[in-house]
């Protein structure tokens, strides 16, 4: 639920960000931390565990309607209860998640989390799950998808509306079913109910007529996806940016470069990061990290500290998904393996531009080729345990992140 003010877990970090900055004093920030998560559940918008609840269940892959539910409520022992249900009748009509995990039924996951403005952490989740399972999809679907989709949903972080305001309405079968009309979702697919997509949405209810917060098809938010696939010359093989037009759709700017998230966080809360400035946060990808760690405090520090629309971030690592401003992740090949943002220095330009979709550091190759004679890879922060084993294993973010041998 909300918490005093419309708050939420992402006001936290911001008032971080604004008490660094000398906007507010710490009986304020005390204050926001104490009263903006009122009860259990944190992720109070759009955010990555909403997102892929969504996500899942437009695969088919959860009970409908279990995406929207409280963290509290009857809704929620109810579907837990139906959840044991489910598998049992699964197991008795011999019906696999291979069944269910189709090419059709990705499209419909990145179909829905578009419509509600989801998080970049979706492309990763989702294109590891389908490489898991044997279901060829890419950065590039993601680009066709959103070319066709609009972003429907205004939810938190970049929207007005919180995740309980959704729940209230109906939660996304409703839209799920808009989409499915406007023939955006493949309806054929088969879900763990045992019965089709289409069938599952064949009797929801439409949402309130007076609602605010799903916009109509012919008008909406935006009009084509906020997850933009970028590349060009700092990302090779691709990056992905959550840009829903608030923030502009174009950034140049000055590189300001920082080998770590704690870094870049420590310049950013002592005003050393200013306007104009790009951030890159490096060795934070699949291997550098290892794991690709969220930006969310360094993010939320940007925008606490009022610099969300004079400056942008860009990393090898990931986001989370209340993280917004103008941010650029994912970046591949990461820094750790010698991707070009490993050469990045302070004070190059930077352009990045979320409409022709591409991210460039404008050096001369020769510049490019100078600084690469020049590079060492740095030495792993892991060299035994779980960590060094996973870092040796992960591939490309651009390819999912995945530890399977192929």
């Amino acid at each position: 639920m909300p918490g005093k003010g419309h708050t939420d877990i992402v006001s936290v970090f911001e008032a971080m960000g604004a008490h660094s900055r000398g906007d507010i004093d710490l009986i304020e920030l005390k204050n926001i931390e104490e009263t903006a998560i009122p009860g259990p559940g944190s992720c109070g918008g759009m955010y990555t565990a909403n997102t892929m609840a969504s996500a899942i269940e437009a695969l088919g892959m959860s009970l409908p309607g279990s995406s929207a539910q409280n963290a509290i409520s009857q809704e929620k022992r109810d579907d837990c209860k139906a959840a044991g249900e489910a598998v049992l009748a699964l197991l008795a009509q011999d019906i696999k998640p291979s069944d269910i995990m189709t090419r059709e039924a990705f499209e419909n996951a990145v179909t829905v989390v578009i419509a509600l403005g989801g998080s970049t952490n979706a492309v990763l989740h989702l294109i590891g799950m389908a490489r898991t399972i044997g279901v060829e999809l890419t950065l590039a679907d993601f680009t066709e998808i959103g070319k066709r989709v609009p972003v429907l949903a205004d939810l938190r972080p970049s929207g007005h509306y919180m995740m309980s305001e959704l729940v209230a309405i109906g939660g996304i079968q409703p839209l799920m079913r808009i989409l499915l009309d406007a023939g955006l979702l493949n309806g054929n697919c088969l879900t763990v109910t045992g019965k089709t997509l289409a069938e599952n949405l064949a009797n929801v209810e439409p949402y309130p007529m007076d609602q605010q917060i799903i916009a109509p098809l012919g008008n909406p938010i935006k009009a084509e996806s906020h997850l933009r696939i970028l590349f060009g010359n700092l990302a090779p093989e691709g990056a992905v940016a959550k840009i829903t037009g608030k923030e502009g759709t174009r950034f140049s700017g000055s590189a300001r470069v920082f080998g770590s998230e704690e870094e870049a966080q420590a310049r950013i809360n002592d005003g050393t990061v200013v306007a104009g400035d790009v951030v890159v946060i490096r060795y934070e990808g699949p291997k550098g990290g290892p794991g690709m760690r969220e930006m969310l405090t360094p993010t939320s520090a940007i925008m606490g500290r009022g610099l969300g629309n004079d400056v942008a971030l860009i990393t090898d690592g990931r986001f989370s998904g209340g993280s917004h401003g103008f941010v650029v992740g994912h970046v591949s090949p990461e820094a750790f393996d010698g991707g070009p943002l490993a050469l990045v220095e302070d004070g190059d330009p930077i352009t990045i531009d979320a409409e022709a979709d591409t991210i460039d550091v404008h050096i001369s190759d020769e510049e490019m080729m100078r600084r690469r004679a020049a590079w060492q890879q740095p030495e792993p922060r892991y060299r035994k345990g779980v960590l060094a084993k996973y870092a040796k294993l992960v591939s490309s973010a651009s390819t999912g992140a995945v530890t399977d041998q192929e």
